[in-house]
């Protein structure tokens, strides 16, 4: 019993946790937020400003989360949806708590009392430690409220997250009242996910049913297709470019430098030196190297694979030698293994380049840009040994291979309207160091009648064809409800008949799609009708419906409870989230990030001047 209230309030402590530093940077301090002079703004939500700790906190939770769910290290694709995801959670965050302030809604000390007592999270309600038979069981968490309330701080971490959830709570009732669902919608949802069908089907592909010869296409039809769907062949303008580029992915040398290290400081621990101190000094792992490298304790499934075999197999007591995962080395020290809970600390060198490295890469940066002013692409690569690419970056499209996203070239030669000949300064993103020369520029427009009139002739000649397949396929349907059968019918015509397995409303079908008019045709039968003919893109179909299982009405009066708590939940977030837009579309919102982190860097650059003292 001991052990499970311990691993519940660890539960419990993780949960609230969240809660609790939302709590502290949305709406304890100015300070925290950079109103009073702290470490500066990232960007603005109305009057309210974002601070870089708050924006910092965010994505690091955010990175983590993502990191452990995934052995290979995280990719720039996703560190820049993470970046984004954690911009959005901060302004997300503000909107609501302006909105609270707003409306004045509060929580009381009785109310949280009462949730505390009453309405534990969701995710202690659905632990099996606090259900009997499947089912929550108050008493079991009233026993665990009275264990867990001997640790202060415990209390203080379920305070807070009450403290911030309930005012939620009661701005979400506001906003989401009077939905309702009626019976008849309940059960035709369910009927669109259980009642199945199944039928055996001819397929006619226009292309091969009707043949060239029989359809004609004319240069009036080509030009009227034209003229009436121009938007269809607009091109957006564009540059032809040369460009070279210096990849910031740490070097074969970074990576060896990394391994050499982790020896060396597994050596240190070897002689003596204490862990927290060698964490504290090394680690790349900021949130735990500043505890002396303490980590939460964790179960299986929490790290990759690596990492948890070692974890595992190790003596407790003992530090590991230095063990390679994706994303870096480790060093690691199980202090305690219960079961399957491993409590230890670790020291983590991650796979970046080394100082002397980045230096080396900003240096060729700088030489690259200062031949860039008197060279071509190409003359500057030669010089320094880089290769040089041909691509091309439209005003709707920035990327460059071996470069990625290349949106600082993009605003040079569209902004700034530089022209053929013209050689850029060194723009940087997060993956590359790169230069581009303009060769050629098109202006946006049309693609001309005779680029196209192929094309366009081909679509016209499909479209015939369906026209006449469908024209065939309807006498050919009077001829089945006639009483041929469609297997005869088949065979006349050089087909075969496909069979299907029972599907739903909802299912992709082979040779038949998803949600489409095929499949409502299955659908308005009974078995041994004739549906269609329908067409699926460029094919006609003809269906036999062979059976059809009803949904179970019993079925869905058990369940119609559940299904219309969680249709109303769907609901609910979606005008919640409408809600939220119509707030952005009114508020001043300010991305400054960009803006500051290149600020940042550049006075890093910069010489310190030391102060006089």
């Amino acid at each position: 019993m001991m052990r499970q209230m311990r691993e519940n309030t660890k539960w419990i402590m993780l949960i609230t946790a969240a809660a609790f530093v939302a709590l502290m940077v949305f709406e304890w301090g100015m300070d925290a937020s950079g109103q009073s002079g702290g470490a500066g703004n990232v960007g603005q939500v109305g009057g309210t400003n974002v601070s870089v700790i708050e924006y910092q906190t965010i994505y690091r939770n955010l990175y983590d989360q993502v990191q452990r769910t995934q052995d290979e290290p995280i990719s720039s694709q996703q560190n820049r949806e993470i970046e984004d995801m954690a911009w959005d959670e901060i302004v997300n965050q503000i909107l609501i708590q302006n909105e609270l302030d707003r409306r004045g809604i509060r929580v009381s000390d009785d109310e949280i009392r009462q949730a505390a007592q009453t309405s534990p999270p969701e995710e202690l309600r659905n632990d099996p430690s606090f259900q009997t038979d499947g089912q929550f069981d108050p008493q079991r968490y009233q026993q665990f409220l009275a264990q867990a309330a001997q640790d202060p701080r415990f209390l203080q971490q379920l305070e807070q997250y009450y403290r911030d959830i309930i005012p939620r709570s009661k701005l979400v009732n506001q906003l989401t009242s009077g939905v309702y669902i009626s019976d008849r919608q309940l059960w035709e949802e369910f009927q669109e996910r259980n009642e199945q069908a199944q039928a055996s089907f001819i397929a006619l592909p226009a292309r091969d049913h009707v043949s060239d010869a029989e359809v004609e296409v004319t240069q009036e039809e080509i030009q009227s297709y034209y003229n009436e769907n121009r938007d269809d062949f607009s091109v957006p303008a564009a540059a032809q470019l040369r460009y070279t580029y210096m990849t910031k992915a740490p070097t074969q040398a970074d990576t060896l430098a990394a391994e050499e290290r982790a020896q060396r400081i597994y050596e240190e621990l070897q002689d003596g030196m204490p862990f927290e101190d060698l964490a504290d000094l090394e680690s790349d792992d900021r949130t735990t190297g500043s505890q002396g490298g303490q980590m939460e304790p964790f179960t299986r499934g929490d790290w990759p694979d690596a990492f948890e075999e070692v974890a595992f197999s190790i003596p407790v007591g003992e530090v590991s030698e230095p063990f390679r995962t994706a994303t870096g080395w480790h060093i690691l020290e199980v202090e305690s293994r219960d079961d399957d809970e491993v409590e230890a600390r670790h020291i983590f060198l991650s796979f970046d380049r080394t100082d002397d490295s980045e230096i080396r890469l900003l240096t060729r940066a700088d030489s690259l840009e200062t031949m860039g002013q008197n060279m071509t692409v190409d003359e500057a690569a030669s010089q320094l040994g880089l290769s040089a690419r041909t691509g091309e970056i439209t005003e709707d499209y920035a990327i460059l291979a071996g470069v990625g996203q290349a949106d600082e070239a993009q605003e040079w030669i569209f902004e700034e309207r530089e022209g053929p000949g013209a050689v850029s300064p060194v723009f940087e993103n997060r993956e590359a160091f790169y230069m581009v020369e303009i060769l050629g520029q098109t202006r946006a427009g049309y693609l001309p009648l005779e680029d196209v009139a192929a094309d366009i002739e081909a679509r016209l000649r499909v479209e015939k064809k369906v026209e006449r397949t469908m024209a065939d396929a309807r006498e050919l349907m009077e001829e089945l409800r006639s009483g041929t059968e469609l297997e005869s019918l088949a065979d006349r015509l050089g087909r075969q008949v496909q069979t299907t397995d029972h599907f739903t409303r909802m299912d992709f079908v082979p040779g038949l799609g998803t949600r489409n008019a095929a499949i409502g045709a299955a659908f308005s039968r009974s078995p041994g009708e004739f549906a269609g003919p329908v067409r699926i893109g460029d094919q006609v179909v003809l269906l036999r419906v062979d059976d059809r299982v009803e949904a179970d009405r019993e079925a869905w009066e058990e369940q119609k409870g559940f299904q219309r708590m969680q249709r109303t939940a769907e609901i609910r977030q979606d005008r919640l989230d409408r809600w939220l837009d119509g707030l952005r579309e009114v508020t001043r919102i300010r991305d400054n990030r960009a803006e500051y982190f290149r600020m940042a860097e550049e006075q890093a650059d910069q010489p310190q001047i030391p102060m006089a003292f």
